[in-house]
């Protein structure tokens, strides 16, 4: 896959991923934690299948092992994530506050490798970051909300997952990756709804087509995807495209839910629109 298609791929999977915090906040707000992740995982795994029958022959232990990993993980961020959400009242802030990752990739990856990353790398860090930020400005102040902690906690798992990602993607079938985590949260999800909620199914139409979109655009796409595009985008550069969630967040808001955002969302977007370009245009390291 060349650069230019894999960048794509990745923004329309973290384009997808921003649906999902929409469509909990419209529709799926009765529906607990994770009764409504087992059925979100559990339905894109089966949609999943008929698609990798072929690289369902190279599936070894190790890949299982990973790709578990990598569910593990994943399970951990989408269920702190649901949790911030359903703690504050905007789904833009929950994105801005769980995107953080944008600069704290490049500060882990600093850690991890002992040198510091190119300075173009943390401008492009920096200014999508504010851009976030002037997305979610109201009346010239920056308003946060009791679930920040939460949220916070999300951006850090959600740093750590696309680092382990990156490691994990230049190993093992991508594709194979993504379905043995989406299986993986689908499995552990409803041992834990079972456990610690009373399950129960959709019992509305509404209830039902968000399950659906959940499960085939932000799941399907939005995740097992991800280490397919990732093989071929560094870490410290997926960062930046993480500011396409908040920015698609806000679009969508202001479609669907009349949220205009005003000139500063007009400012911030440009602001994350220039990083993503800007990040495009910076050197590679040598990783080696």
């Amino acid at each position: 896959m060349s650069q230019n298609r894999a960048e794509a791929l990745l923004a329309a999977v973290i384009i997808a991923r921003a649906t999902s915090l929409l469509i909990i906040k419209t529709s799926l707000g009765g529906i607990a934690t994770f009764n409504l992740m087992a059925l979100r995982f559990g339905i894109a795994f089966i949609c999943l299948l008929p698609f990798a029958r072929r690289e369902l022959n190279g599936l070894r232990g190790s890949v299982l092992l990973r790709g578990a990993l990598l569910g593990v993980v994943f399970f951990a961020f989408i269920a702190v994530e649901l949790l911030g959400l359903r703690m504050t009242d905007s789904s833009a802030l929950v994105a801005f506050l769980e995107n953080t990752s944008i600069v704290l990739v490049p500060l882990a990856e600093a850690l991890l490798r002992r040198r510091l990353p190119h300075r173009k790398k943390l401008l492009c860090a920096a200014l999508a970051l504010l851009g976030v930020g002037f997305l979610l400005l109201r009346g010239g102040r920056f308003e946060l909300s009791e679930g920040a902690a939460v949220c916070m906690a999300a951006a850090l798992l959600y740093t750590a997952y696309i680092i382990i990602t990156d490691r994990l993607s230049h190993r093992d079938d991508p594709l194979l990756l993504g379905l043995v985590a989406v299986g993986t949260v689908g499995a552990l999800s409803v041992a834990a709804s079972v456990l610690l909620e009373a399950p129960r199914m959709p019992g509305t139409t509404r209830e039902w087509v968000g399950i659906l979109l959940l499960a085939v655009v932000c799941s399907s796409i939005g995740t097992a995807l991800q280490p397919l595009a990732q093989r071929y985008v560094p870490s410290e550069k997926t960062c930046v495209f993480c500011a396409l969630n908040p920015l698609a967040t806000c679009v969508m808001g202001w479609l669907f839910l009349n949220e205009w955002q005003g000139v500063t969302g007009v400012a911030g977007a440009a602001l994350i629109l220039l990083s993503i370009v800007l990040s495009r245009e910076t050197p590679p390291e040598n990783t080696n």
